[in-house]
């Protein structure tokens, strides 16, 4: 709901001003609140600056034929899908791919679990963004029964070695883990079902996530602490806001390439340290 009270301005009003600073500046004198406004304004202004530098970055990985894989993951509804679209809104689709997999066929069921996903790697040039990864057997699967015990043993001890051969190879691998509370993701699921143009997001497995939270939360820890190296870490992104986790995962990836241009760039480039942060055992999380 906007804060504008319409009664407040007149026609000479809007015809006087020209610029968003001088309606600021006139609804200041008229005592018209336009805090939503501004900050709406604000995240709009930000996201832009952004975006021109992901544009550049994505031209910097082109021409140094460099290999990149961000993935995303997350409870259900913690944010994975609003933030990558906001990532690849501007990018040049010839050099960057979503990945995005459905359940795994009767054919790839029998195969080593990796290699569908080392078919969606990369290619020099290219900046590969997963909605989800190879990640869902190290905690999706194993709450959900979708894997024996077996399969999730192996797989826990392969990944570090897997990661390891793509950082050898040279693929730059970005792990974001987006982190939301409990309340949180049900008000979600709630705004989810009450929206028709959602509703086809919610499933029966998104509430499990609300049933079985404290199961995800013991796999979610389980893979961090076996998973988290140093030519792979975990990032973890605080989520319980949409817009600043977009911002603010967007400004890592920025910092960790020094591309053409960076250096003169207007934009806040690196990530506030309370809302983008390598795991380690001892922080605070906000979906524990």
């Amino acid at each position: 709901m906007s804060e504008i009270n319409p009664t407040a301005f007149t026609s000479k009003d809007f015809n006087s001003v020209k610029t968003r600073d001088e309606l600021f500046n006139l609804s200041h004198i008229r005592g018209v609140k336009l805090r939503k406004e501004q900050r709406n304004l604000r995240y709009e202004s930000e996201l832009k600056q952004l975006q021109t530098e992901l544009v550049l970055l994505q031209q910097y990985i082109q021409k140094r034929n460099l290999r990149v894989a961000v993935l995303f993951e997350g409870r259900d509804a913690a944010g994975k899908g609003g933030a990558i679209k906001r990532f690849i809104e501007h990018l040049n689709p010839r050099t960057m791919r979503l990945v995005a997999l459905p359940k795994p066929t009767e054919v790839e069921r029998g195969q080593w679990y990796f290699r569908r996903y080392i078919r969606k790697m990369p290619n020099p040039g290219e900046i590969v963004f997963f909605d989800r990864s190879w990640y869902n057997r190290a905690v999706v699967e194993p709450v959900m029964g979708f894997c024996t015990k077996a399969q999730y043993q192996t797989f826990m001890k392969q990944v570090p070695e897997f990661e390891h051969m793509l950082y050898e190879d040279g693929v730059i691998v970005i792990k974001f883990w987006f982190s939301i509370a409990k309340k949180e993701q049900q008000r979600r699921f709630n705004a989810r079902i009450d929206n028709p143009l959602k509703r086809w997001k919610f499933s029966p497995v998104d509430q499990k996530g609300q049933e079985l939270w404290d199961k995800y939360t013991y796999f979610k820890e389980q893979m961090f602490s076996r998973t988290h190296t140093p030519f792979c870490p975990w990032v973890i992104v605080e989520a319980n806001s949409k817009r600043t986790a977009r911002l603010e995962s967007i400004r890592y990836v920025l910092s960790q390439f020094e591309y053409y241009g960076k250096s003169k760039s207007k934009a806040i480039i690196l990530p506030d340290p309370n809302k983008v942060t390598r795991y380690y055992r001892g922080m605070e999380q906000t979906d524990i």
